[in-house]
């Protein structure tokens, strides 16, 4: 049984792998999301990453499809309460932004969609420099204090934001953030190394990195002269055309080798490594995905290993 690590401050203990839902209700329909649910929860996952936005680019769509499917798997399985569900607030097309009321209404929402009384993890999904933040954290604190949301976090934060917002709780005795979700892979490490990771160890805040597979890119699939047939394509394969990429991938390749393990896993392996990281998030379209983003869980990275990839993604 793969251990659970803590979040944070929390109470909430979180399977190494978070299941990203930003493919629920987009390039995964109804069907395809239960498979993937039901596979992951079968391999002991428990923490599942949503948004109210997700998935409101898709034309046709309006945002909170993918909290709809996961409150529909929740009810069919029964299982609410061996899963810690996270969901966003601030992005969504008719509650953007962060002021006191709209937060209250977007969270409402939220708890609709999902079918539940409380959300376990809530984040805020971009940072609303309009808002000062203690208007941010007292309207947070007001829905932990209601019972709808059991801890708070915050994601695509300035670090001065963040202290300030870590202070003002702390001066008033409110609920403050356990977490943070930054911007955070093997080719993408100045968007959180430095005064952001900072500020995160300082304040004993667990990391939940996004884009753990920089879009794909770090599964090894995207090599000079394949084409990959993916709605992230573009992004992840501009990365082939850097010096760090090609210095990422062959060390990955190396480490894969020497594990008999997948490059995904590798890449998720010594990003479940770093300081301050309880859970890096991935998603998975099929079942078929799954295994390699699972296997985070069990594999276990030498020293020499995780410095061979460091080295090579600076």
């Amino acid at each position: 049984m793969t251990s659970l690590r803590p979040l944070g401050s929390s109470d909430l203990d979180v399977f190494p792998l978070a299941l990203g839902g930003n493919v629920f209700g987009w390039t995964a329909d109804e069907a395809q999301s239960f498979a993937v649910l039901d596979a992951y929860a079968a391999a002991g996952g428990n923490f599942i990453d949503s948004a109210d936005t997700y998935s409101s680019w898709v034309p046709g769509n309006e945002g909170g499809e993918s909290e709809t499917v996961i409150g529909k798997w929740l009810a069919s399985r029964g299982n609410r309460d061996e899963i810690v569900v996270a969901t966003k607030v601030g992005s969504h097309p008719q509650f953007k932004g962060l002021f006191a009321p709209n937060v209250k209404a977007a969270a409402e929402e939220s708890l609709r969609r999902l079918g539940t009384d409380r959300i376990d993890l809530y984040y805020t999904h971009f940072d609303d420099p309009s808002v000062p933040v203690e208007e941010i954290v007292t309207a947070l604190d007001d829905l932990v204090k209601a019972g709808k949301v059991r801890a708070v976090a915050a994601s695509n934060i300035s670090p001065e934001r963040l202290q300030e917002s870590l202070d003002f709780a702390d001066r008033e005795g409110l609920a403050r953030y356990v977490a943070l979700q930054p911007h955070y892979n093997l080719v993408s490490r100045d968007t959180y190394e430095g005064p952001l990771q900072q500020v995160a160890s300082r304040a004993g805040l667990a990391a939940v990195p996004y884009y753990a597979l920089a879009a794909g890119f770090l599964t090894g699939k995207y090599r000079p002269g394949t084409t990959v047939e993916s709605a992230r394509a573009a992004g992840a394969g501009q990365h082939l055309a850097t010096d760090r990429g090609q210095k990422v991938l062959t060390a990955l390749d190396t480490v894969a080798e020497a594990h008999g393990a997948e490059v995904a896993s590798v890449a998720l392996a010594w990003l479940a490594a770093r300081p301050t990281v309880a859970a890096p998030i991935a998603s998975a379209r099929t079942v078929e995905q799954l295994p390699a983003l699972l296997a985070v869980a069990d594999l276990t990275l030498t020293d020499e290993e995780l410095s061979l990839l460091t080295v090579a993604s600076a």
